[in-house]
């Protein structure tokens, strides 16, 4: 099986999408800047955009993707595509009820998402509006899920990995176009989202059915099938989902700080989500059928082995990821969104939480590597009590450093909580014999750990040297400086990672060997 090839595959649609959601995000900026507008509509994006990856692309992922791949191993296409209409029946009523309740009791939940809104009346019923014109988001993003997931348990990764690409353009088109003709270029943005959902499906529903696995929807039952799906999906949605609860968390609390907080944390998470989308997501993505299918077939070593190379691939791009956003965190701010409305007292707001962000980047990156090697045995339980103490610890400290740090405590608490999870996971599946750490994985983190530190330090030294072409208004001079510093960090690390035998050729290479095909009878 080619993991490398996999997740080579989803990482590079998740790059393309993280570029096209740079360009929506600089349109965003230079329009909305840090104001009212802007965080009511990060909160109306949040908030379905966090259900969705909670228990839509999180929780629902990782009980349904073991579910269907392992009946596909052991019982073939036929029984999996019943399983799969079962679950998108029930799952329609779901988020038909989810969605009309949502509307009606939006203004009485915004109180609890944007508790510090409530002193602006005229934010908070902004930010309750722009919520309802997104909220339709997540029913059809979260039927989506259903599909991608699909698609990933045939090991057929594109068509889902693409899907995001979708999301930005349709923003893109929405600012651009809609822009003036709305009440506020917020409203404009909240009906691209919800449009944007409504593609995906669509998107997805194609590709399904190209690949042979065309869904009926039937009349909902709550079949034996179905209530092991639901049974999972609550625990599943904390455990998978610790990150994207904390981050919830960090907005509520936000919404208590003075104006801009929500913003700066929207624009430094943006930036630190494009090496964990490339990489965490993506590792865990091909891992996560992988694993189940070699833990169904009783293949203990090779499970064994696939996590500890899904590690070694995952901290050999975040791990120097997480440096370089830490070091150069003002001039990537500056060059790509100090322009129009944001302003450098906004550049600087945001870069400090990029650093805090950035610090816990590994961890969220292996935290997605961790998960699906206990989702994979259908254990939800263990993830569940490890993220309650995470959390837990994220508000603790949220409290406790937003007096004295402001919008970067909350930032810091998030990776502080990040690293917890990694320990406790990896911990629980060390001591199970599920984790074991081998001599190549250890050889490979002392290389990557090298390889980083001396890319620090040319970084370091560029930046230094191009300081006042970033401090340029001419926005040329300052894209082209950025343009160098990122070319001269990469060419260090890579130089430096070789030198280190961070990576060989041959190596990469066979991670890239294309893969077998999926069974498409029941497995003998």
């Amino acid at each position: 099986m080619a993991m490398g090839r996999w997740i080579a595959t989803v990482g590079g649609y998740t790059l393309l999408s993280r570029i096209a959601g740079f360009a929506r995000d600089v349109l965003i900026a230079a329009v909305l800047g840090t104001g009212p507008v802007a965080d009511a509509f990060f909160v109306a994006l949040r908030v379905p955009n966090f259900m969705r990856t909670l228990f839509a692309e999180g929780a629902f992922n990782v009980a349904f993707v073991p579910q269907f791949a392992g009946t596909i191993e052991r019982d073939g296409r036929e029984a999996a595509r019943q399983l799969a209409e079962e679950v998108l029946s029930v799952l329609l009523v779901i988020l038909l009820a989810v969605v009309v309740i949502a509307q009606i009791l939006m203004p009485w939940l915004m109180y609890v998402l944007a508790p510090g809104f409530a002193n602006e009346p005229g934010k908070f019923d902004l930010t309750v509006t722009l919520t309802r014109l997104t909220f339709p988001y997540l029913m059809f993003i979260s039927l989506a899920a259903l599909l991608g997931g699909i698609l990933n348990s045939l090991y057929k990764f594109a068509a889902a990995a693409a899907t995001p690409i979708l999301l930005n353009l349709c923003m893109i088109v929405a600012i651009l176009v809609f822009g003036k003709m709305t009440e506020t270029p917020g409203h404009a943005l909240a009906y691209g989202v919800s449009f944007a959902g409504v593609v995906q499906f669509v998107w997805l529903a194609v590709s399904c059915a190209r690949a042979g696995m065309k869904l009926r929807l039937r009349l909902p039952r709550l079949t034996p099938n179905v209530r092991k799906l639901l049974k999972l999906i609550g625990p599943a949605a904390l455990g998978a989902g610790v990150a994207q609860v904390n981050l919830l968390v960090s907005l509520i609390i936000a919404s208590l700080l003075p104006g801009g907080a929500v913003s700066y944390l929207y624009y430094a998470d943006r930036l630190n989500q494009v090496p964990l989308g490339v990489v965490g997501i993506a590792v865990g993505t091909a891992l996560l059928p992988l694993l189940s299918r070699q833990i169904r077939a009783n293949e203990a070593e090779a499970a064994l082995t696939s996590q500890n190379r899904a590690i070694e691939i995952a901290m050999f791009l975040s791990f120097p990821a997480a440096v370089a956003l830490m070091v150069s965190a003002w001039p990537i701010i500056t060059a790509l969104f100090e322009r129009g409305a944001f302003g450098p007292e906004a550049s600087a707001a945001s870069a400090s939480a990029l650093i805090a962000y950035a610090a816990g980047l590994p961890a969220f990156v292996l935290v997605k590597v961790l998960t699906p090697g206990y989702f994979a045995r259908q254990d939800t339980r263990t993830p569940v009590v490890i993220a309650t103490i995470c959390v837990a610890l994220n508000i603790a400290l949220n409290f406790a450093l937003m007096h004295v740090l402001a919008h970067v405590g909350l930032a810091l608490s998030l990776s502080v909580s990040g690293w917890l999870n990694v320990l406790l996971l990896a911990w629980g599946l060390k001591r199970r014999g599920h984790f074991k750490p081998d001599r190549r994985l250890k050889l490979k983190l002392f290389g990557i750990f090298g390889a980083s530190v001396v890319m620090a330090g040319t970084l370091y030294g560029v930046q230094t040297a191009l300081g006042p072409a970033f401090e340029n208004r001419n926005e040329l001079h300052r894209i082209g400086s950025l343009v160098i510093l990122v070319a001269a960090g990469l060419g260090v690390y890579f130089a430096a990672a070789r030198l280190f035998r961070a990576f060989t050729i041959k190596e990469l290479k066979a991670a890239l060997r294309r893969s077998t095909p999926v069974p498409t009878s029941p497995s003998s």
